[in-house]
């Protein structure tokens, strides 16, 4: 029997900000939902909608497919199961709409449950397997200063990364770590995280999710790190940034994503997914919309 397993990722990563406005989908007749007028491109980071997937995630995916989204990014896993279905029934859902998962959080992993996570998201058909924060007690927040670091060095974080990504490996899926702010930031000794995994960690094992938002937070070029590390970045994050700082829907916000997009190539990117972590007072199913509208103007394919 396994045991249950609480989601670090959804703790990880909603720390910077409160809990997005609840959403909830009338499924009373989901037979009648409008189908889809935009075309059906890029991925959604299911986290979004994170208060809807919790009512009614079945309903939420539908919205989801109708809002356009091609693919989508689990952010939820418990006693072996996604959103309440197991692998195989999350997988035939999302194939009945039109979607796949291309990847999953997976911030709850440690060296004895590891396995067993690896078996269910492979069985779930999903590619890709993200370590959102660095973990088993690695990643720490301070409620005061709310700000994110990490217990350990990074030498610690490259052993631990290697051997997960070893074991996707032979498993048959790929490992990515995503990263926030603080791992592009120097510590006291100059040593920025970011770097050493990208120097250290084997690249046959390990590569990365770049969340464009953190890495424009952290007052970072991406473009930088695509030029000295070609080809490790396979997935974004796509979050825009508004003006005070703040999460925002993709197109509304000052990040140039055209330029970004425009190293594509570059950075190895093999897919992208829509990320808003707090929408503040606006329907996530209404922001993940706009978002992908603005996706379409950039030009995201």
């Amino acid at each position: 029997m396994k045991r249950p397993i609480t989601l670090l990722a959804a703790l990880a990563i909603g720390i910077m900000a409160f809990s997005p406005k609840s959403a909830t989908v009338d499924h009373s007749h989901p037979t009648e939902l409008p189908a889809a007028k935009a075309k059906r491109f890029g991925g959604l980071a299911l986290y979004t909608v994170r208060d809807a997937m919790g009512k009614d995630p079945k309903g939420t995916l539908k919205a989801v497919a109708d809002a356009g989204y091609a693919y989508v990014e689990a952010a939820n896993y418990s006693e072996g199961k996604f959103y309440g279905m197991t692998p195989a029934e999350f997988k035939s859902y999302l194939s009945s709409l039109g979607l796949t998962a291309k990847s999953a959080h997976m911030g709850m992993v440690n060296m004895e449950n590891a396995d067993q996570l690896i078996a269910d998201v492979k069985a779930a058909g999903i590619e890709y397997f993200v370590i959102p924060v660095p973990p088993m007690g690695m990643f720490t927040f301070d409620q005061a200063t709310r700000s994110m670091a990490m217990k350990g060095t990074a030498d610690e974080l490259v052993k631990i990364m290697d051997t997960l990504g070893e074991k996707c490996h032979n498993a048959g899926i790929k490992l990515l770590y995503h990263n926030h702010d603080f791992e592009f930031k120097p510590l006291a000794d100059g040593t920025v995280i970011e770097d050493v995994l990208l120097e250290k960690c084997n690249p046959k094992y390990v590569n990365f999710q770049m969340d464009l938002f953190w890495v424009t937070k952290a007052e970072v070029d991406p473009l930088a790190y695509f030029e000295k590390y070609p080809g490790r970045f396979k997935a974004w994050h796509v979050k825009d940034m508004n003006d005070e700082g703040q999460f925002a829907p993709v197109g509304t916000g000052n990040i140039d994503f055209k330029r970004i997009l425009d190293a594509k190539k570059k950075s190895g990117m093999e897919f992208y997914l829509v990320e808003q972590d707090n929408t503040f007072g606006l329907d996530p199913l209404e922001a993940i919309k706009i978002s992908h509208e603005g996706l379409e103007k950039i030009g995201f394919k």
